[in-house]
């Protein structure tokens, strides 16, 4: 079967990689010169099977409005005249209560899992390298109040299979030692052994090179400019070179559209409605002065809702979740303050052990940001769409990485008539058998 993948983010990657294992010949499109720079490129860098968690849950509501006017807020909504924000936060609502939330995390969980298992195999395969620490993940409580509380999500986790272990001060501290010069203002945790981190635009651009090795065409450097679809099939994508501006269309038997945040655009253009909308976030990136004192387990710090990871001699630390459109900017002083909170904060935690100085002061920090695309259930949008031959991989929200190595492979099996063996709602399924109920994307 030929098949069109458009996106070249972890997502699609993944996806081209996997189709080609089975057999398809693959094109693959994206606007950018390589893979993974744009959503993929900065991301925390964890896979974090055992942070599976949606945004939406029962004190989200209150606490995006305390951060409403506070830039440093973590969750932040800035309202935007434009429909679609306002349907997806009133879908984001509807998702805030206990049943939803463990529905959605059970549903997490089980893609984090088989994704796990999916990105191990393409190690093992494939023998990239990619800075992964295989250290697990530790989650550190300044408040008495939220670790008190963390042994709920712990009991939560356990129950779909994940083993995130409650551990007192000194035991997190002789898990991860680096934390010891920021001690005294932990009141405890909890740790996952069996998680992980890596650089995911180093392991998705050097998955396209593999891929291209095994007969994956590629069109990079070129716009995605509308899909076409006529008595409800896919008939084509039209695509122009950025560089000659030469425009033409792609036939294949089938399409798949992964192109995280900007997919709904293009679904709407054959009528195909996607609950899809970006959460903006941040990350920086900086250079080690003392890698010896550098932590090697991926963090979370529950205070400010961010992640830390260890990528070779850099310490990469990312967060934070604007949901207001597609604005990119890093420019603004809300952005800026922003991208100073994340470095301040390394700088308390691991005081000398990364140059946080700014580029006035002579330092190199890498400041990115990226448009995470959400679905209100946080649940990733992966299968067929009304559209006879057209599939979505995308809506995979903070969890790209967790969840692309195993979003790849699962689209791939479902395009080749397989069954994926895992329990989750695939879009355009029947609703028994081992997919769960049925989650469709519906024709306007």
């Amino acid at each position: 079967m030929q098949v069109v993948v458009l996106g070249a983010g972890v997502i699609g990657v993944s996806t081209a990689w996997h189709l080609l294992q089975r057999g398809h010949e693959v094109t693959l499109v994206d606007r950018q010169a390589d893979a993974a720079l744009e959503t993929s490129f900065g991301n925390a860098a964890q896979i974090s099977v055992s942070y599976c968690e949606p945004w939406a849950n029962r004190e989200a509501p209150l606490k995006a409005l305390k951060w409403l006017f506070d830039p440093e807020g973590p969750l932040k909504f800035r309202p935007q005249l434009d429909p679609a924000q306002w349907l997806w936060g009133l879908q984001f609502l509807a998702q805030c209560n206990d049943a939803a939330f463990e529905r959605n995390v059970a549903q997490l969980v089980a893609l984090g899992s088989y994704s796990h298992s999916a990105l191990k195999d393409m190690i093992a395969t494939t023998g990239i390298e990619f800075n992964r620490l295989t250290k697990g993940i530790a989650h550190y409580y300044t408040s008495q109040q939220s670790f008190d509380a963390a042994g709920n999500a712990a009991d939560l986790m356990r129950r779909h299979g994940v083993n995130r272990r409650v551990v007192d001060r000194d035991e997190l501290l002789r898990i991860e030692p680096a934390l010891r010069a920021f001690g005294d203002r932990i009141v405890g945790g909890t740790y996952t052994e069996s998680d992980e981190s890596g650089d995911c635009r180093v392991f998705t651009q050097a998955l396209l090179q593999r891929a291209q090795l095994k007969g994956l065409q590629t069109l990079m450097s070129h716009d995605i400019v509308r899909l076409q679809a006529q008595g409800g099939q896919a008939r084509g994508v039209v695509v122009r070179d950025r560089t000659s501006g030469i425009t033409r269309t792609l036939h294949a038997d089938a399409y798949v559209v992964a192109c995280g945040s900007y997919s709904p655009a293009l679904l709407r253009q054959v009528g195909v409605r996607a609950p899809i909308y970006p959460g903006k976030g941040y990350s920086a990136t900086l250079p080690l002065l003392r890698p010896q004192d550098a932590p090697q387990v991926s963090l979370l710090d529950d205070q400010l809702k961010v992640a830390m990871s260890r990528l070779g001699n850099h310490l990469r630390i990312a967060g934070t979740i604007e949901v207001g459109g597609y604005d990119l900017s890093l420019d603004t002083p809300l952005a800026r303050t922003r991208a100073r909170m994340l470095v301040r904060r390394i700088e308390e935690v691991f005081p000398g052990v990364a140059d946080t100085r700014t580029p006035e002061e002579g330092g190199d920090p890498q400041f990115w940001c990226g448009l995470r695309p959400a679905t209100p259930t946080n649940i990733p949008l992966i299968g067929r769409t009304a559209v006879q031959g057209l599939w979505v991989n995308a809506g995979h929200g903070t969890l790209g990485w967790t969840h692309g190595a195993g979003s790849g492979k699962a689209l791939a099996e479902l395009l080749s008539g397989e069954v994926p063996a895992m329990d989750f709602r695939f879009c355009g399924m029947p609703p028994s058998g081992a997919n769960g109920s049925r989650m469709r994307l519906h024709q306007a």
